[in-house]
C-alpha cells in the first residue's frame, strides 16, 4: 500500500503511523460493540490513502496471471473476455459472470447494522474465513473494511465493488477457492438477512406500555390428553397416511390438522398438538409418505430436482389432508364410533411448516402457476439459489398450467416458513381469502423470507397476520425433541434451535391458540394474543418477534429488487462427473459411520444441499468477532 507522507520528518512520522497501524490491526481483531468506530478509523487511515485495487493476479493451479479488474469488469459486463483472461475461459464462463453482476442492495439507513450483526456473528466469522482462503494474502481488517466501503456504493455489494474496495493496489485471488465461494452465493438468503433489522425497526410497538394479559395462553389447559394412531389407507391412490390424533374428553371447535415438512414426519410439531388438545380441540398431525423421513432415507437420487421429491407430491400432499377429512367425517356421524362429534370436518384449520406451509396454503385456495414456475426455472440449477428455490421446480414437470387444490372445509390456515417462491405466480395466493397466518424467519437458509414468505404474504387476499421472527431460523419452532441438533448445525448457516429459540415457540404456542380460538365464542378473549404488544414482550436479543398486519411500505423496493435478480438466475445444471451435487446428498443423509436419531423435523436434511454447494468443512473456525 502505497502511502503519501506530506510532512517533512517523513521517515519519523512513518515510523510512529507504522506502530499505529500494528495497534490498528490488533484492535480491529477484537471489533465488539465499536465495529463501526474501528473501521472507520481503518477507512480513513488505510483504504482512503491508498489507491483503490486495480489488478487481480489470479491463480489456478501452477498458474497465475496478472489482469486489471476494469478487464474482469468488462468481462462481467459484456461477457467478452480480454486477451489476459483467455486462458481462464474454462472457469469464468456465463454463470460465473451473472454472479458477478449480481448486487446486494441493502437500505443505507441498515448498511452499518446489517454489516456488524454479520461480522460479529459465527456465520460471519465463518464467511470471512472462507473468503480468507480465496484472497490467500489478505488479513481480516483488509476484508472487513473492503465489505463496508463496497457495501455504501450506490450499486450496491457486488464481486466487483468488493475488489475494487479492496485497501491494496494488487489482489490475490485463487480461483478455485473463488469459485467455489461464489457456488454457495445463494441471494435471496442475503437478501432475506438484510431485511431483518428493517422489519425489526419498522414493525415494532411504540408505545412503552408492557403487555399485561389476564392469563397465559401459553399455559397448559386443564383437560387430559389422550393420543391414538391411525394408519388410513387411500385405495383410489395406493397411499398409506399415518395420522396422530389427539383429543380430549370435552373436545370442542374446530378440528385442527398438522402438515410436516419434506424430510420430516407427524411428530414435527408435537408439543403445539397436545398444548391445543388440553385446551379442547382435537388435533390430528398427518404423514405424508410421498415427503416424509422414511421416504427420504429410501429414495434412488439423481439429477433433478424430482428426484428428491417427486411432482406428484404436490398434489397429493393437499389430497391426503382431504382424504383424511373424508374418513373423519364418516368416523364423525358413525353410531358405533368412539369419535362421534369429536371430528368438527365442516371447520378446519390447517398448520402446516416449509413444504407443509405450501399444503396449507394450496388448501385455502392457492392456486399453482406452473407456467409462471416453468419461466422461473428454466435451465433449473441449485447454484445461485436456495434449496426451496431448487425444489419447486420438482412441479414443472405436472401436466397443464394452473392447478387448484381448495378445499372448503379448511376455514383458515397457519403458513410457518412456507416454500412458495414462484409455486403460486404472481397472483395464485391472492385466490386465498381465509385468515391466515404466516411465519417468517429472517436468517432461514432453506426457504428464505424475502421470497418464500414476505412476498407471499403481500398477495394474499384476505385477512392475514405476519410474525416476523428477526434471527429466527427454519428448524426454530419444531419440536426440540424431535430434532437432530447435530445435523442442523453442521452447515455455514448455523440453525437457532435450543433454548434460544424458546421464546420463538412460546409465542407459537399462544398464538396457535389464539388464532384457533377465534372460530369459537372466546374469540374476544383471545384477540389480544394476536398483537404487535404480546409478540414484542416474548423478544430476546437473540430473536427479535414481530407481529402485523401488513407489511412495511418500503418493501414494495425489495420486492422490485427481487423481481430483477430473479430474471438472472439462468443456469445449466452441470453434469454429475463435473459437479457430483445429488449424490453426495444421500450419503451425507445417511451416512454409514453415523447413528442419526430420530428427527420428526427432518427438515434440517435439506441443508446438505447447500452444504455441498458451499465445500464447507467442519473445522473449527476463527473467530473474528
Amino acid at each position: 500500500m502505497k502511502v503519501k507522507l506530506n510532512s517533512s520528518n517523513g521517515r519519523a512520522s512513518q515510523h510512529s503511523r507504522n506502530r499505529e497501524r500494528v495497534g490498528l490491526e490488533r484492535s480491529i481483531k477484537t471489533i465488539g460493540q465499536n465495529t463501526v468506530f474501528s473501521l472507520c478509523i481503518a477507512l480513513s487511515w488505510g483504504v482512503a490513502s491508498a489507491k483503490a485495487a486495480e489488478r487481480l493476479t489470479l491463480r489456478l493451479g501452477p498458474f497465475e496471471q496478472s489482469v486489471a479488474i476494469s478487464e474482469l469488469e468488462t468481462f462481467a459486463k459484456t461477457g467478452d473476455l480480454p486477451p489476459k483472461l483467455q486462458v481462464y475461459g474454462a472457469v469464468l464462463t456465463p454463470q460465473v459472470r451473472q454472479i458477478l453482476t449480481k448486487h446486494l442492495q441493502i437500505d443505507p439507513n441498515m448498511t452499518d447494522k446489517f454489516l456488524n450483526d454479520l461480522i460479529r456473528s459465527s456465520d460471519g466469522a465463518r464467511l470471512l474465513e472462507k473468503i480468507g482462503l480465496a484472497l490467500p494474502e489478505s488479513r481480516v481488517d483488509q476484508l472487513k473494511a473492503a465489505l463496508f466501503l463496497a457495501a455504501r456504493q450506490a450499486n450496491g455489494l457486488s464481486v466487483i465493488s468488493f475488489l475494487k474496495a479492496y485497501p491494496e493496489e494488487n489482489v490475490t485471488i485463487d480461483a478455485s477457492e473463488a469459485l467455489s465461494i461464489a457456488l454457495q452465493f445463494n441471494a435471496s438468503y442475503w437478501q432475506s438477512l438484510a431485511i431483518g433489522p428493517m422489519l425489526k425497526q419498522e414493525l415494532a410497538v411504540t408505545n412503552d406500555t408492557r403487555f399485561r394479559p389476564s392469563f397465559d395462553p401459553t399455559e397448559v389447559g386443564a383437560q387430559y390428553v389422550r393420543e391414538q394412531t391411525l394408519m388410513l389407507r387411500d385405495q383410489q391412490r395406493q397411499r398409506n397416511i399415518p395420522v396422530d390424533l389427539y383429543w380430549a374428553r370435552k373436545t370442542s371447535g374446530p378440528l385442527v390438522i398438522l402438515s410436516h415438512g419434506f424430510g420430516s414426519d407427524r411428530n414435527f410439531l408435537t408439543y403445539i398438538a397436545r398444548h391445543l388438545a388440553s385446551h379442547g380441540f382435537t388435533v390430528a398431525s398427518i404423514e405424508h409418505p410421498g415427503s416424509n423421513l422414511t421416504w427420504l432415507s429410501g429414495i434412488s437420487l439423481g439429477g433433478n430436482p424430482g428426484d428428491l421429491l417427486s411432482p406428484s407430491e404436490f398434489i397429493d400432499r393437499p389430497k391426503d389432508v382431504s382424504f383424511v377429512l373424508d374418513e373423519f367425517a364418516k368416523l364423525n356421524l358413525a353410531d358405533d364410533s368412539s369419535w362421534q362429534g369429536k371430528l368438527n370436518t365442516q371447520q378446519v384449520t390447517v398448520i402446516g411448516h416449509s413444504l407443509g406451509g405450501y399444503t396449507a396454503l394450496a388448501l385455502a385456495g392457492g392456486e399453482i402457476n406452473l407456467k409462471e414456475l416453468r419461466q422461473f426455472c428454466k435451465n433449473r440449477s441449485p447454484i445461485g439459489r436456495s434449496p426451496a428455490d431448487w425444489f419447486q421446480c420438482a412441479a414443472t414437470d405436472l401436466p397443464g398450467n394452473q392447478i387448484e387444490l381448495r378445499d372448503r372445509r379448511v376455514v383458515q390456515v397457519m403458513a410457518l416458513n412456507p416454500m412458495t417462491g414462484r409455486l403460486f405466480g404472481n397472483k395464485g395466493l391472492a385466490q386465498v381469502t381465509v385468515p391466515t397466518l404466516v411465519l417468517t424467519s429472517t436468517e432461514d437458509a432453506i426457504a428464505p423470507s424475502l421470497d418464500h414468505q414476505l412476498r407471499s404474504f403481500s398477495q394474499l387476499g384476505g385477512p392475514k397476520y405476519l410474525i416476523s421472527a428477526i434471527g429466527g431460523t427454519h428448524l426454530s419452532i419444531t419440536d426440540r425433541a424431535n430434532l437432530n441438533e447435530a445435523l442442523a448445525q453442521s452447515t455455514l448457516v448455523k440453525e437457532h434451535i435450543g433454548k434460544e429459540a424458546d421464546p420463538l415457540r412460546q409465542l407459537l404456542k399462544g398464538v396457535s391458540l389464539a388464532f384457533v380460538k377465534q372460530l369459537t365464542p372466546e374469540a374476544q378473549r383471545y384477540q389480544p394474543f394476536l398483537s404487535p404488544a404480546y409478540a414484542q414482550s416474548l423478544s430476546t436479543p437473540t430473536i427479535t418477534l414481530r407481529f402485523s398486519k401488513e407489511l412495511p411500505t418500503t418493501m414494495s423496493t425489495w420486492f422490485q429488487v427481487l423481481a430483477v435478480g430473479n430474471q438472472q438466475v439462468a443456469i445449466s445444471l452441470p453434469r454429475m462427473n463435473e459437479f457430483p451435487l445429488i449424490s453426495a446428498i444421500k450419503s451425507f443423509f445417511f451416512p454409514s459411520n453415523k447413528v442419526v436419531r430420530r428427527a420428526s423435523s427432518g427438515t434440517e436434511k435439506l441443508y446438505p444441499v447447500c452444504k455441498e454447494l458451499n465445500n464447507y468443512d467442519d473445522k473449527p473456525s476463527t473467530d473474528f468477532s
